[in-house]
């Protein structure tokens, strides 16, 4: 097979990287693979711990969808086994675990979404229960696993280290879990492993038991940042309800792209597109220069990211419908609309009705939680029927029909 020169390809694989140890190494492989047409086998581990994912998930995908369009192999693989540990990363409390059902169900989930970025006909899928099968790999073979690691290598783990001199509890099994990714990455024989930054310590740690086990030449470790959410700080997380699903409707993950800052934009465009830098920064300098505004480049990326996942027909229309939402005032066709019971949300106002707009902001998914609501109240953030809100009590007549708006997002609901 026919590689790109190396450094084209180092060009587009840097792109979004955090780290690579060793470059030095990679361009050797990649120098060796074009000699020979031989392509680099590269993988990401997923334990399937949730039946969805978001566009955090994203950016790891989509670096090895980078290697595989540039020819290499790509393997997704499942961690139906380590799903049952749990990952330790960044836990403060040991994570619970889940049960094979559980698991079984998530990881058919992950395949038909992570397959709206990678090939399926150029992927590998593999799961880790194929060599952690109890008749595989029994009691002895944990044992040998487990002394080539030592309790103070282990500990230099941040967050065990954290948890240690907190006196907070640290099972055993979690220990397993940086050793039995190190024999994912021995059973795979493969060149290249990629992972978060979050990650790093259980991708260093698979370099050390591959070369325990034998292997000369280690995989080379590539790790990628992770993704800040909607509110621009924090990581995103669906916990923190700043992620966007990429499963959710098209116009709703439009309008949430739309709803970042101008700053992070560049991020999003760095790390959730196939753009590249030198697409990338010839936008920045044309948004710096006054030729292009922000706004447009903004909503070139939420189309990008929305026909990735919807296709490119439902990226128009989400367009479309977001500029006569909130460019021209006008409410479209095929907006989500909510039924929501009176007694749930209802308020007391005398001898009329009266719905509490905290709860009903909740029960519409415009607020995590009616705490949540009366916070956006009290930011001017929401608007009734085109009119901002901030009484935390509205009167209706039902049955009632109200249009409400939150920020980039807009629901129809309907109160009986």
């Amino acid at each position: 097979m026919a590689f790109a020169p190396v450094d084209e390809q180092l060009a587009y694989l840097k792109k979004g990287a955090a780290e690579i140890i060793r470059e030095s190494e990679l361009r050797e492989r990649l120098e060796k693979s074009r000699e020979t047409g031989t392509p680099l086998r590269v993988y990401a581990g997923f334990d399937p711990t949730a039946p969805d994912l978001h566009l955090g998930h994203t950016v790891l995908i989509r670096k090895l969808k980078h290697f595989q369009d540039l020819g290499h192999t790509a393997i997704f693989l499942i961690g139906d086994f380590t799903g049952m540990i749990g990952d330790p990363t960044g836990r403060s409390v040991t994570r619970p675990p889940l049960t094979h059902e559980q698991i079984d169900k998530n990881a058919e989930t992950y395949k038909a979404q992570v397959f709206k970025i990678l090939d399926p006909k150029k992927t590998e899928i593999r799961y880790n229960s194929e060599w952690f099968a109890p008749q595989k790999f029994t009691a002895e073979d944990f044992i040998r696993l487990a002394a080539k690691y030592t309790v103070s290598q282990m500990l230099e783990r941040e967050d065990f280290h954290q948890r240690f001199q907190a006196e907070k509890p640290i099972s055993l099994h979690e220990l397993l879990y940086p050793l039995v990714q190190g024999y994912d990455s021995f059973m795979l024989r493969c060149d290249v492993q990629l992972g978060g930054t979050d990650q790093k310590f259980n991708l260093l740690a698979s370099r050390e038991i591959q070369r325990a086990y034998g292997m000369t030449a280690a995989e080379i470790v590539m790790t990628t940042p992770l993704l800040e959410g909607l509110d621009g700080v924090q990581k995103m997380s669906k916990s923190l309800g700043n992620a966007i699903g990429i499963d959710e409707p098209p116009l709703e993950m439009f309008g949430k792209v739309m709803s970042i800052s101008d700053e992070m934009m560049w991020r999003y465009w760095e790390l959730l597109t196939d753009t590249s830098m030198a697409g990338i920064e010839a936008m920045q300098q044309q948004a710096k220069s006054g030729q292009a505004h922000p706004m447009k480049m903004k909503q070139g990326l939420a189309t990008k990211i929305v026909a990735d996942f919807h296709g490119e027909a439902a990226a128009q229309k989400a367009q479309q419908d977001w500029s006569k939402q909130f460019q021209k005032g006008e409410v479209p066709e095929d907006v989500e609309t909510v039924s929501v019971k009176y007694d749930e949300v209802a308020a007391k106002a005398g001898d009329g009705k009266a719905v509490k707009l905290d709860k009903l902001l909740a029960r519409c998914g415009l607020a995590d939680s009616a705490t949540d609501g009366q916070r956006k109240l009290k930011q001017n953030a929401v608007r009734v029927n085109g009119d901002v809100r901030t009484e935390p009590v509205l009167p209706v007549t039902l049955p009632a029909e109200l249009t409400l708006r939150v920020g980039r997002l807009l629901k129809r609901v309907t109160i009986s």
